[in-house]
């Protein structure tokens, strides 16, 4: 029997994931802005969308509710997961249980 050969590549989000977490983040924080405006490498934190600390905690809690992933404070990888929209998305593909 032919034995398969699995390569492990990185998940990465597809647009209809990233446009549910644009829409995720936007409902939670409540923004002025449209999902579909949230360029998916524009910086999530400061310049770009100009979220805080705060408001990356709050988007931790609800992504990690909807998707059972453990994101905590003080993670090393945090800053690279949330760095934009794309980032965090890829995240959710490759760690999502739910």
């Amino acid at each position: 029997m032919p034995q398969l050969t699995m390569h492990a590549s990185p998940l990465v989000a597809d647009a209809a994931l990233l446009l549910e977490v644009a829409e995720l983040v936007v409902s939670a924080l409540n923004l002025d802005v449209g999902a579909p405006d949230i360029q998916a490498d524009d910086p999530l934190y400061g310049d770009g969308l100009g979220l805080d600390s705060i408001d990356i905690l709050e988007i931790a809690l609800v992504v990690s509710k909807r998707y059972g992933l453990q994101l905590r404070a003080g993670q090393e990888e945090n800053h690279a997961i949330f760095l934009s929209l794309r980032s965090l998305s890829n995240h959710i593909a490759a760690q999502r249980t739910q």
